[in-house]
């Protein structure tokens, strides 16, 4: 045989053996799907408090209008409504000539409500998501990080740490809570090389769960966010970050803009699916955007990979024989304080005290942990059944109650 075709062979022969662990990560997702979707099929809502109604939806989206992204509001509202939404925060980057804030979604579209943010960078080079936004939103470099957070919180405006892992002014006392997820910070960890094999091979049948290839658990961003609130002696909402852009993939167009030909990877639709916010309302107060932006400021939610199952009924509440809390919440200690855990899927519970794991139980979906101390007590859901990495990384991360 001529050299040439010899080198061809082996060429040909190192091409296939690449092939061979990405044909093995398809099987994998395979597995996963399967039992994600055996695990769901058992799903069990406990009885949960009568008098909660629980809203899904996602915090932390751009459109075209702030730069930064190729999506319409448009494709945003049918992205929310694909997956059943019930609200969107939008968080437009602000424009020098114009308010972004005042031209994105707001009010109802499609039967889901939106609320119109903005997303800015101070002096500090820190950046805030401030919900609602307004016109102020261009001039945030011109002020400090408290500065700005004072003002926004004197106009009602929540304030919320971006890119915790980044934020320098941890002393101010203006900000409301930290993102302590952000689903694009967490996607900087792609190997460009191996997602273009994976796509190759994934992507048509299972173009949600690469998302588990790459999905691991901020464990910074909660450090960051245990450490505030331990030394910070106040309440801060922990919120998840789509961070959605749909500014990821290949396209070809004609000179009206329309899309010809083309292969978006991260769509609305798709973002809106990996993680999401639940939050908890009392019964009779119509979700609003007042309504939906008071039960962040008060905790009163959670953070769910909904990709892998369901978290709609799970509860993570408080009682001491003379008061019943949910998250977010104060609780008085005593020798009947109880910390009560209810998830839809069997799981491994994890509780955290001040950031340190206290306690564990696994293949539960009801738990209570006896509490003989002071201080902020959150959980971590955990789905062990599912295989590796997703059974391995968290489901649901709670926001505190506050034991004092």
């Amino acid at each position: 045989m001529k050299r040439w075709k010899k080198i061809v062979l082996v060429l040909l022969f190192l091409l296939l053996g690449l092939q061979v662990p990405f044909a093995y990560r398809r099987y994998q997702l395979g597995r996963l799907r399967a039992a994600i979707d055996q695990l769901n099929s058992h799903r069990v809502v406990n009885p949960v408090d009568t008098d909660l109604v629980e809203y899904q939806g996602v915090i932390h989206v751009h459109s075209f209008l702030g730069g930064h992204s190729t999506g319409t509001l448009t494709e945003i509202i049918a992205g929310a409504q694909a997956n059943n939404l019930n609200f969107v925060i939008m968080t437009e980057h602000p424009a020098r000539n114009y308010d972004t804030s005042a031209m994105t979604l707001r009010g109802v579209h499609g039967g889901v409500l939106f609320v119109n943010g903005n997303e800015v960078s101070t002096s500090n080079e820190d950046r805030l998501l401030m919900l609602p936004g307004n016109e102020s939103a261009a001039s945030a470099g011109s002020f400090t990080t408290d500065e700005y957070a004072a003002q926004a919180k004197a106009k009602g405006a929540l304030a919320l740490v971006a890119y915790p892992q980044e934020f320098k002014s941890w002393s101010s006392g203006n900000y409301d809570g930290v993102e302590i997820y952000n689903l694009f910070t967490n996607s900087r960890r792609i190997n460009p090389f191996l997602m273009f094999f994976d796509g190759l091979w994934s992507y048509g049948k299972y173009p949600d769960l690469l998302f588990a290839n790459f999905y691991e658990r901020p464990a910074l961003n909660l450090k960051l966010w245990d450490e505030a609130l331990a030394t910070g002696g106040r309440h801060l909402v922990a919120t998840a970050g789509n961070d959605a852009h749909a500014n990821i993939g290949l396209s070809l167009g004609d000179s009206s803009g329309k899309r010809l030909l083309g292969l978006q990877l991260d769509p609305y639709e798709r973002s809106f699916r990996l993680v999401r916010m639940h939050v908890l309302l009392p019964r009779g107060n119509e979700l609003s955007a007042e309504t939906l932006l008071a039960s962040l400021r008060e905790g009163h939610c959670f953070v769910a990979f909904d990709l892998f199952g369901d978290a709609t009924g799970f509860r993570f509440s408080a009682a001491n024989g003379s008061e019943k809390k949910i998250v977010g919440d104060d609780v008085t200690l005593s020798g009947a304080t109880r910390l009560l855990v209810k998830t839809p899927l069997n799981s491994r519970i994890v509780l955290f005290r001040n950031g340190q794991v206290v306690e564990e139980r696994n293949g539960a979906n009801a738990v209570e942990f006896a509490v003989a101390e002071k201080g902020i007590y959150r959980v971590e859901v955990y789905l062990s059944q599912l295989p590796k990495p997703a059974g391995e990384q968290p489901w649901i991360i709670s926001n505190p109650i506050y034991v004092r």
